[in-house]
C-alpha cells in the first residue's frame, strides 16, 4: 500500500511538471483567425497566438541527400532533432517546402520520399505539440551548397521570376497549392488544410515581385483563391518585406498578414564578425507599418539570424525588438540537422544546433521565453538601456544572455548572478558555471525538478570549435569536435543539500555515485539527482515532457585526432606581460603541452598549463620580450605520440626528420611604437565590412610588397528595387574592427594622441573622407579629412574627434531597416572603449557632390602616441 501511494505521488508530481513545462504548447481546436486589431488568435479560446521555433530542412535538398550519403535513418534523425526542439522550449516550426522536389511541371503533387519524410516530420512535431507555419512554395533549386539537380517541379522549369508571371507557371502553382493542402498526411491521418497545429500558410518564400501593383494583386488573389478553395480557414500570409512598395498590393490580394525576416549582420561574410553587434539590433523599424494597420494585418517572422556571429548574446535582443514591432511569432533560420552539424555544410553563413553550438541554442531557449512573455508593442528604450528587459539581461563583453525568474534560470555563459529565488527554482539550463551549478565541461546542461528531493539532470557532450564555421565547408572538414569527457560538476540547491545520489537513466549508462560536498564527476547522459536518504519510484521509462525520463540524444564522439586551435597575436609591446593561449582537443590523454620559443637567437621552452577543460596557457619569459620577432611552436605530448604545431607534424620540434619548419610569429615592438590598426594586406582587406562594390580592389605598390585598397564609387545612392520609395541616403561606408590589433595594449590607448591615415584621392579632385572611431556601445567619433591625389599621411588629433553618425554595418536585410544607428543620449569619448574604424564618403558633401562619382585609396591607418 505504501508503494502504491508513492507511485501515485510521483505520477501526480510528474503530471504537474509536464503541465507547467508545456503550457506554451497546449493543443487547440478551431483555426487561428486574425482579429480586427491585427492579432492572430486561437479559434477555440480566442487567446493570443504565441510561438517560437526554428526552420529545419531535413526532409529536403542537401540535408536529405547528406543523410542518404551518410547512411542516416532520416526518420530517427528527425525524431532526435525534434526532441531537442522540445528540450529547448520551442513550440513552433516553419519551412519553405522544396516544391521543385515534390511537384511536376503542371503542379501535381508527387508522392515521393521527400513528401514522406516531410509528413513524418509533421507527425513528430505534432507528438511534441509543436505548431507550424508552412510555406508550400520555395521557388529555390534544391542544390545549395551543391549544384542544383534536374528536379521535376514547375519552379525548376520556369525559374523564380517567370513563376510569378508566366500563365502556365501560375496555373501550376494554383494546382500545386490546392493539392498540397488537400494532401492527407499518412502518419497523422489529417490533411494539411485541416491540421489544428497548422497556424498559418505563407504562400511562397521571398517572391521578389517586379510587376505593377495591379498585376501583383491579381497574382496574389489567384494564390489566395487556390488555398481557400480547399475549404481551409487558415490565415494566409504573404511576404511583404520584399518589394515593400507593393505592400498595399499584397493586402489587396486578400491576405491576412505579412511575413518578415531579419539578418542584421548581413549574409555570406565567410568569417566571424567581431565587435559589439547589439546596436545593430536596437530596433526593428517597419516604415510601411501604416499599410499593415490599414488592413488589420498580423505579422510573423519566418526567418532571422545573426549570420556569421558565433556568439550567444544577440538573439534575445532581436526577439525584444520583434515584440516591440508587434511581431507575434517567429522562427530562426536555420537549425542544422544534428547528423551533419559537425561540418555545417548546409548554410555556412548560419550555425545552430544544441549539441554543436550549445550557447547559441540556449540563447534561442531564452528567445522562446521572450516571445511567450514579453507583451507585443511594449517599448524598452534604446541601447544600451534596453539590454535589461523583463527577466532578461544581456552582456556583450561576457557573451552572456541570461533569463532569471523565480521558477527558471537560463544562462548562455558563466555568470555571477544570483537566481531570483533559489528555493523556488524548477528549471535550470546553462553553459559554464553559476551560483547554482559549477561545471568544467563545454556542453549544455539541463536540470528539471521532479519533486522536493529529486531532479532530472541532462548533460550534453563537450563541443569544441576547431575551425571557421562560416567559411568554405565540406563534409570532410570537421568544424566542431564532440568529446564525451568526464567533467566535474557541483550543484548548490537547498532541496539536495551537500550529499546526494547520482544515478544514470539513459540507455547504456551505468553511472551510480554520490556527491562529495555537492561535487561529483559526470559524463554526458541523463540522471536522477536525489537527496541522500530520499526515496522515489522514478525509472528511465517514467513519462517526462513528451517522452521519458531516460531520453538522451547526442551523436557519438567525432574526436579522432589531436587538434590545436591558436592564432598568434600580431604584435606585443616590449617587456610587457604576454600570455599565449591555445585550445587543444585529443582522443588521447594529454601528458604535456610545451612552447618552444625563439627571439633573435634566444631560445627557451615553457610548459603550458591547463586553464580549462581544453584551454592551455603560458607566460612568455621576459628575456624573450625584447624588440624583435618572437617565433614559436607548440608541442603536444599525448600517451601515444608527440605532435608539433603549426602543421600537426608527428614529431618533436627539433627531431632530425621534422621537415615542417612553419612557426607562429609575434612582433615585439618598442613601448612607444605606433599601433597599426589597418594595412592593405590581403588578410586585412578581407575583414573590411561594407557593401560590395565591383570596382573596389587591392592594388600592389611598386615592388615594395606594400599595397593600397582602392574604393571606387560610381554613385553614392542607387534605387533599391526592394524599397523603391526609400528616402535617398548619399553615403558609402566601410568598417574595420581592430580589436585583435590592440589586444594586450589596452592600457596604452590612453596615451594615444592622434590617428594617422595614409592614402590618396583617386578621382583627380579633393575627396572628403570621414574617419571615425567606433566604440563598444556603437557610438562613433570622427572628423573629415580632405584627400589630395598625392599619397601622404593625414593626422587627426584625438582631441579633434566629435560625435558623428554610426552606419549600421554590415548592412541589414531587409534593406528598409535603418541606415544609421539610433541613440537617445550623448556619449563621451573614451579611448579604452574603441574597437573599430568607420570610413565614410558622404558626410560634408554638398548636393552636387552627393550625386558625383568618388574614389580614394587606403594604404594604412595607425595610432600614434
Amino acid at each position: 500500500m505504501k508503494k502504491r501511494r508513492l507511485n501515485f505521488r510521483n505520477s501526480y508530481i510528474i503530471f504537474l511538471l509536464f503541465f507547467s513545462i508545456n503550457s506554451f504548447a497546449q493543443q487547440h481546436k478551431g483555426d487561428v483567425f486574425v482579429d480586427k486589431s491585427g492579432m492572430m488568435r486561437w479559434g477555440d479560446t480566442k487567446e493570443e497566438v504565441k510561438g517560437f521555433g526554428v526552420n529545419y530542412t531535413a526532409p529536403f535538398a542537401h540535408a536529405y541527400r547528406t543523410a542518404k550519403l551518410m547512411g542516416v535513418d532520416i526518420k530517427k534523425a528527425i525524431d532526435d532533432d525534434v526532441y531537442h526542439f522540445s528540450r529547448l522550449g520551442f513550440d513552433l516550426f516553419r519551412i519553405h517546402v522544396w516544391d521543385t522536389e515534390i511537384s511536376d511541371t503542371q503542379g501535381n503533387l508527387l508522392e515521393i520520399e521527400h513528401l514522406d519524410a516531410f509528413d513524418y516530420l509533421i507527425h513528430s512535431l505534432k507528438k511534441h505539440q509543436i505548431n507550424y507555419v508552412i510555406t508550400p512554395i520555395a521557388f529555390w533549386g534544391n542544390g545549395w551548397p551543391e549544384p542544383d539537380e534536374d528536379t521535376p517541379g514547375f519552379s525548376h522549369k520556369h525559374g523564380k521570376d517567370k513563376s510569378l508571371t508566366n500563365p502556365e507557371a501560375v496555373k501550376a502553382a494554383e494546382n500545386y497549392l490546392a493539392q498540397f493542402l488537400e494532401h492527407k498526411n499518412k502518419y497523422t491521418g489529417i490533411a494539411y488544410k485541416n491540421d489544428p497545429n497548422l497556424i498559418a500558410i505563407e504562400v511562397s518564400n521571398e517572391p521578389h515581385h517586379k510587376e505593377s501593383p495591379e498585376l501583383v494583386t491579381a497574382y496574389v488573389k489567384k494564390m489566395v483563391k487556390a488555398i481557400k478553395g480547399t475549404g481551409t480557414g487558415k490565415p494566409i500570409f504573404y511576404n511583404i518585406s520584399h518589394s515593400v512598395q507593393l505592400a498595399d498590393a499584397y493586402f489587396k490580394g486578400g491576405i491576412q498578414g505579412g511575413t518578415f525576416q531579419w539578418y542584421p549582420t548581413g549574409l555570406g561574410y565567410e568569417k566571424e564578425l567581431e565587435g559589439n553587434l547589439l546596436p545593430n539590433v536596437n530596433s526593428y523599424e517597419i516604415p510601411f507599418d501604416e499599410v499593415i494597420r490599414k488592413y488589420h494585418g498580423a505579422k510573423l517572422v519566418y526567418e532571422f539570424d545573426a549570420a556569421n556571429v558565433n556568439k550567444s548574446y544577440i538573439y534575445p535582443a532581436m526577439a525584444r525588438s520583434f515584440r516591440e514591432a508587434g511581431i507575434q511569432i517567429a522562427t530562426h533560420f536555420a537549425y542544422d540537422p544534428t547528423f551533419m552539424a559537425a561540418t555545417n555544410t548546409e548554410y555556412n553563413t548560419h550555425y545552430m544546433n544544441l549539441v554543436y553550438t550549445p550557447q547559441k541554442a540556449l540563447s534561442l531557449m531564452i528567445v522562446s521565453k521572450i516571445f511567450h512573455e514579453v507583451p507585443m508593442n511594449k517599448a524598452f528604450g534604446s541601447y544600451p538601456e534596453n539590454t535589461r528587459f523583463n527577466s532578461v539581461e544581456l552582456n556583450y563583453k561576457k557573451d552572456l544572455a541570461e533569463y532569471n525568474t523565480e521558477k527558471s534560470f537560463i544562462y548562455t555563459n558563466s555568470t555571477e548572478s544570483n537566481p531570483k529565488k533559489i528555493s523556488e527554482l524548477e528549471h535550470i539550463a546553462g553553459f559554464g558555471s553559476s551560483k547554482v551549478i559549477s561545471y568544467s565541461g563545454t556542453g549544455a546542461y539541463f536540470l528539471d525538478k521532479l519533486d522536493e528531493a529529486t531532479w532530472r539532470l541532462e548533460v550534453m557532450p563537450d563541443a569544441v570549435l576547431v575551425g571557421n564555421p562560416f567559411g568554405k565547408n565540406s563534409l570532410e572538414k570537421k568544424i566542431t569536435i564532440l568529446n564525451y569527457a568526464e567533467n566535474k560538476m557541483k550543484i548548490n540547491l537547498p532541496g539536495l543539500g551537500d550529499h546526494f545520489k547520482i544515478e544514470a537513466l539513459n540507455e547504456g549508462n551505468k553511472l551510480k555515485s554520490n556527491s562529495e560536498g555537492s561535487s561529483f564527476l559526470i559524463k554526458p547522459g541523463t540522471y536522477l539527482v536525489s537527496k541522500s536518504g530520499s526515496k522515489n519510484a522514478y525509472i528511465a521509462s517514467t513519462n517526462f515532457k513528451f517522452g521519458k525520463l531516460g531520453d538522451f540524444v547526442a551523436p557519438r564522439s567525432n574526436n579522432d585526432k589531436t587538434r590545436l586551435v591558436h592564432e598568434a597575436i600580431g604584435s606585443v609591446i616590449e617587456n610587457s606581460a604576454f600570455t599565449i593561449q591555445a585550445t587543444i582537443v585529443s582522443p588521447d590523454s594529454i601528458k604535456d603541452v610545451r612552447l618552444f620559443l625563439n627571439n633573435s637567437g634566444i631560445y627557451d621552452s615553457v610548459k603550458m598549463k591547463q586553464s580549462g577543460e581544453y584551454n592551455y596557457t603560458a607566460e612568455v619569459p621576459k628575456k624573450l620580450l625584447n624588440k624583435g620577432f618572437l617565433n614559436y611552436r607548440i608541442a603536444v605530448t599525448t600517451i601515444k605520440e608527440i605532435i608539433t604545431f603549426p602543421g600537426a607534424i608527428k614529431a618533436a620540434p627539433f627531431e632530425w626528420d621534422n621537415y615542417q619548419q612553419n612557426e607562429y610569429s609575434t612582433t615585439i615592438v618598442p613601448k612607444d611604437s605606433d599601433i597599426y590598426l589597418f594595412t592593405a594586406t590581403k588578410n586585412e582587406v578581407a575583414y573590411l565590412v561594407g557593401n560590395w562594390m565591383p570596382k573596389n580592389k587591392r592594388v600592389p605598390l611598386n615592388n615594395s610588397g606594400n599595397a593600397e585598397y582602392q574604393v571606387i564609387l560610381d554613385e553614392l545612392f542607387t534605387v533599391d528595387v526592394e524599397n523603391t520609395k526609400a528616402t535617398p541616403i548619399y553615403d558609402y561606408s566601410l568598417r574595420y574592427n581592430f580589436q585583435s590589433k590592440i589586444k594586450g595594449k589596452e592600457k596604452e590607448l590612453e596615451n594615444v594622441k592622434s590617428i594617422i591615415f595614409k592614402g590618396r584621392s583617386l578621382s583627380g579632385k579633393t575627396e572628403k573622407l570621414q574617419l571615425a572611431l567606433v566604440d563598444s556601445n556603437g557610438f562613433s567619433f570622427g572628423k573629415i579629412i580632405e584627400l589630395t591625389s598625392e599619397t601622404k599621411e593625414y593626422t587627426i588629433k584625438i582631441s579633434e574627434l566629435e560625435l558623428v553618425k554610426t552606419v549600421t554595418l554590415p548592412r541589414p536585410y531587409p534593406s528598409f531597416l535603418p541606415y544609421y544607428l539610433a541613440h537617445t543620449k550623448g556619449e563621451e569619448f573614451h579611448m579604452e572603449n574603441v574597437e573599430a574604424i568607420q570610413l565614410s564618403v558622404g558626410p560634408g558633401l554638398n548636393k552636387d557632390e552627393q550625386t558625383q562619382a568618388h574614389s580614394f585609396a587606403i594604404e594604412s591607418i595607425r595610432f600614434k602616441y
